[in-house]
């Protein structure tokens, strides 16, 4: 038996146990039914459950859902379209989200699916630093899918006009130009 403070009791008869858990206003609860002879212990078993269940929801709060984010191109997507929905895709990776490439062809479009394909490898070539793909793409129905994974180290973008944190922006260096001849009245 293990008393109210942690502290070992020792072997009691059940009698003896249930007499001073009533004296303690506790419960006496059996932690180790299958050990020889059976563990129990003296304690508030209402609190108990309690902090068993505050713990158990501020362990679930700290686990990140993952969701799957899709974004959808057709094969005539512009260049404008195309970098905002690339820009997305890779907010969507840094987040930790599997992202999911919907390429969707109507009418004649499948009949020319490679300007599909290659929009896929492109966007795929594009997203190499920031995703491993997970499914290659394949053709469902009218569309074809692409599902993208983020990789462990998501590399941040460099922008070159841009400091990174914590530095000062680079000057550029000016040209020195000679000095201009300041001679007064030699001629």
């Amino acid at each position: 038996m293990v008393g109210e403070d942690g502290e070992q009791i020792g072997v009691v008869p059940i009698a003896d146990a249930i007499a001073r858990a009533e004296a303690a206003e506790l419960d006496l609860v059996e932690i180790a039914p299958l050990a020889k002879p059976p563990v129990c212990r003296i304690m508030d078993f209402g609190k108990f459950k309690y902090r068993e269940a505050k713990r158990a929801h501020e362990a679930k709060l700290k686990l990140k859902q993952i969701q799957v984010k899709e974004v959808k191109f057709r094969p005539g997507t512009d260049e404008g379209d195309y970098k905002i929905k690339l820009r997305n895709l890779i907010r969507f990776l840094g987040e930790g989200d599997k992202a999911k490439v919907t390429l969707r062809f109507r009418g004649r479009e499948m009949a020319h699916q490679e300007f599909g394909v290659r929009l896929l490898e492109r966007i795929r070539g594009d997203l190499e630093p920031y995703c491993v793909v997970e499914q290659f793409p394949r053709l469902e129905g009218r569309q074809m899918v692409m599902l993208l994974a983020p990789k462990k180290a998501v590399v941040k973008p460099h922008h070159p006009n841009k400091p990174e944190a914590g530095q000062a922006p680079k000057q550029k260096a000016q040209k020195a130009s000679p000095p201009e001849s300041t001679a007064v009245g030699s001629k």
